[in-house]
């Protein structure tokens, strides 16, 4: 069974469709690539998935439960967690008290026991903290736990907000642009983390503009052109497929 099911997605916005009888399949632990020209329909297809959205036609299934429809939290509390194409981030507030505040949706104590200072309240709020810290270290950022996030520079920015995502525990991550603005030797790195990621055990379905990222990080590639798909293979099937490159405006894929 495929962990995330997109089944006959159609969206539009008033006289335009954004997205047309979309579907295809993201498997456990895969690195799934989502490309195409700007207006494709790559972020309406996120909002759909995590929520922000309804399509007008289709369904989204994860984990064999049909999620279509279900609010920002609720999609959420099912496993799938998001970074957006602009970080996201309590900018006046440091580095860890950003991740922080990723584990509110996993609390199990009620809010009066933590307003009261309970002992589970407080053993809980404990093991969250020691979390947090591993969280940055896997993110390179523990030594940056104390920065305010407005300070940080754009590379270690996006690496907050993954690291804010991973704090919700999900199955399935969708990354939004994770390398824009970086220069060749961060978005490597940023690679590497990402491999990293799914090898812990995190499925992970990626929008990205930077071919060469792309082709060395996925195992399958998804392309939409005008809210349609139009080509589904491994790396080395996208770059010598026409449509593909017609897509691109004739530019051979990196």
């Amino acid at each position: 069974m495929a962990l995330l099911e997109v089944k006959n997605i159609t969206r539009s916005f008033g006289g335009l469709i954004a997205l047309r009888n979309l579907s295809f399949d993201v498997y456990n632990l895969e690195i799934v690539g989502l490309i195409g020209p700007n207006g494709a329909g790559k972020s309406t297809l996120f909002n759909i998935i995590s929520g922000f959205y309804r399509p007008d036609r289709g369904k989204v299934i994860f984990r064999g439960e049909q999620i279509t429809g279900l609010s920002v939290d609720e999609v959420a509390r099912k496993g799938i967690g998001r970074i957006f194409q602009e970080p996201t981030l309590f900018m006046q507030e440091t580095v860890f008290e950003n991740v922080f505040t990723g584990f509110h949706r996993h609390f199990e104590q009620s809010y009066l026991k933590a307003f009261l200072h309970t002992n589970s309240a407080n053993r809980e709020e404990k093991e969250k903290k020691i979390k947090v810290l591993e969280i940055l270290d896997f993110m390179g950022l523990l030594n940056l736990k104390d920065e305010i996030a407005g300070n940080l520079p754009h590379g270690h920015q996006r690496a907050l907000a993954i690291a804010i995502a991973l704090a919700t525990g999900p199955e399935l991550l969708l990354l939004d642009e994770p390398v824009t603005g970086m220069n060749p030797s961060e978005t490597m790195q940023m690679v590497d983390k990402i491999k990293q990621i799914r090898d812990s055990g995190i499925t992970v379905l990626i929008v990205e503009h930077d071919m060469k990222a792309v082709m060395s990080l996925c195992d399958r590639i998804i392309v939409l052109s005008l809210g349609v798909k139009i080509s589904e293979g491994v790396p080395d099937q996208i770059r010598q497929d026409t449509l593909v490159i017609e897509a691109y405006l004739g530019k051979r894929i990196a």
